[in-house]
């Protein structure tokens, strides 16, 4: 593989980079810059902070919604990367084994999120 084939992504990532940096420059100098007593406070879903912080637990549903979103956050990691090199691993002899093993990669986090969805874990009371 030669550099030439890595140039698209070696492009959108100076243009990512590129994007947050000057937004980041932009709001140091642009941005305002008058704290007040009620700017610094804690902010919790639009009302004001109640009771201690330390020692608050969380619902379980929440830690499951967290953990569901990681779990497809890494599906998108793993599944991009495998579309973009399909043809490659066909045009070698292994595009159905490939594609297979996605299938049941992609069916096995299916049949979680439709366990998950049944058992009222994505509901939020």
């Amino acid at each position: 593989m030669e550099i030439a084939d890595y140039l698209p992504l070696i492009l959108l990532s100076v243009m990512a980079f590129s994007t947050v940096a000057v937004i980041i420059v932009l709001a140091t100098f642009f941005g305002p810059k008058n704290p007040t007593k009620e700017k610094l406070i804690p902010y919790e879903s639009g009302s004001d902070p109640v009771g201690e912080v330390r020692g608050v637990r969380f619902s379980v549903k929440f830690y499951m919604v967290a953990i569901s979103f990681i779990l497809f956050d890494l599906e998108t990691i793993f599944v991009i990367p495998w579309a973009m090199s399909w043809r490659q691993s066909a045009s070698l002899g292994f595009g159905f084994y490939s594609f297979a093993v996605m299938a049941i990669f992609l069916a096995i986090l299916t049949i979680g999120l439709v366990y998950e969805w049944s058992q009222g874990g994505l509901e939020w009371d």
